[in-house]
């Protein structure tokens, strides 16, 4: 399956929508005959989504396990026994002293229950996100099961959680329990290199099956210096704005096709935060100087420690984990954060200018994205 320009998923892309992605990936044609075949796009797409290539930082090539190609997971998997079996195993886990289940009464602010998997890019919004609601006049009700890099993903998580296949007779169900034997309003997730639907699927499943509203946030992570082979030229003219869009508009393609299928099977119940967007227009901010206060593009290059990034693994640099809580803040809750009265304590940096560029960015990035579900038509900072 393919995603074209115009975000439309499609198993055999005719030539037309070959020609489209030829005109804006021209590397994707391989051997430069000025015609792209389907399977010089397959490629593309694959290189692009960190399926080949050598290993560097986070893990990009690795073995999964052949259950995942099965109907069914193994018969002990958490998810097929009951809520208590759930709980009991999990409070086993834990000792005596400490209760399995996390639990909220439902928020009577607009609040909604939150559970989420992630790794270290979703941290700092995880961090950020609470204390944004709190000056937005509401507490954040948020249970999470996260980790470092892969450990962080959702099929990993999955498979900790279920006891199954590396973690056989190992169960962990941190979320199973609570989401089994609670209410909740949402689930949020970080992305990680080779994703699959089947990934999500397994966990939109489950949290339907005991709290049939719940939607789906999917951060889309953002351009990492290391993936500057993935467009052409960009090894040789570097991470600047103009690359970093590209790879932006890349890692929308594949966003996009990696939710298709999720959204044609639930209609309506997943959506993505677009983080990534927030970090490409941050970038195009601050080549206008108008980031206050940010003095470099990536520490990696220039040695500025107040930079958007902060290592050659993507991390953000130092105040940005504020961007990212104010895009989680309005895909959740589908309003602009420049709408937020009180006064975020953000500890000194950003400070207040800054603050405001991060809030305005935010609502630009989830209004241009076309997988977050939100418009503003009217352009009152609130979804229509």
């Amino acid at each position: 399956m393919l995603i074209t320009p115009g975000g439309v998923a499609c198993a055999n892309p005719a030539k037309d929508q070959l020609a489209q992605l030829l005109k804006r990936f021209p590397q994707a044609d391989a051997n430069k005959d000025g015609v792209l075949t389907v399977a010089e796009a397959l490629a593309f797409r694959d290189k692009a989504s960190g399926r080949g290539g050598a290993q560097r930082g986070a893990a990009r090539s690795f073995k999964v396990h052949p259950g995942w190609e099965k109907e069914k997971f193994p018969e002990h998997a958490m998810c097929y026994q009951s809520p208590e079996r759930i709980r009991e195993t999990y409070a086993k886990l834990l000792g005596p002293d400490r209760h399995p289940i996390a639990s909220f009464a439902k928020p009577k602010d607009g609040g909604l229950r939150l559970v989420g998997t992630g790794h270290s890019f979703m941290g700092p919004g995880y961090k950020t996100l609470p204390k944004i609601c709190q000056a937005a006049g509401f507490k954040q009700p948020l249970h999470l099961h996260t980790g470092g890099g892969m450990t962080g993903s959702t099929r990993y998580k999955w498979e900790q959680e279920n006891g199954i296949f590396q973690f056989k007779g190992k169960a962990k169900p941190k979320l199973l329990a609570s989401i089994a034997n609670a209410e909740w309003e949402a689930m949020m997730w970080g992305p990680y290199f080779n994703d699959r639907p089947e990934y999500y699927s397994c966990w939109i499943e489950f949290c339907l099956k005991y709290n049939p509203d719940m939607k789906f946030f999917l951060s889309d992570g953002w351009p990492q210096i290391e993936h500057l082979d993935k467009i052409e030229g960009g090894t040789k003219k570097g991470f600047v704005p103009a690359t970093i869009k590209q790879l932006g508009e890349l890692q929308g393609e594949i966003y996009g096709e990696l939710i298709a299928p999720l959204n044609e099977k639930y209609p309506g119940r997943v959506v993505i935060m677009p983080t990534c967007d927030a970090m490409v227009l941050a970038s195009q901010y601050f080549q206008r100087g108008e980031l206050p206060g940010v003095e470099g593009l990536h520490r990696a290059l220039g040695g500025k420690a107040k930079s958007l990034w902060r290592d050659k693994l993507g991390h953000l640099g130092p105040g940005f984990e504020w961007l990212e809580g104010y895009v989680f803040y309005a895909s959740l809750y589908r309003r602009s954060p420049e709408l937020i009265d009180g006064k975020v304590e953000t500890g000194g940096f950003p400070g207040d200018q800054l603050d405001k560029v991060f809030r305005r960015i935010a609502w630009q990035a989830v209004l241009a994205n076309p997988y977050s579900g939100i418009r503003d038509e009217n352009k009152d900072g609130k979804a229509d």
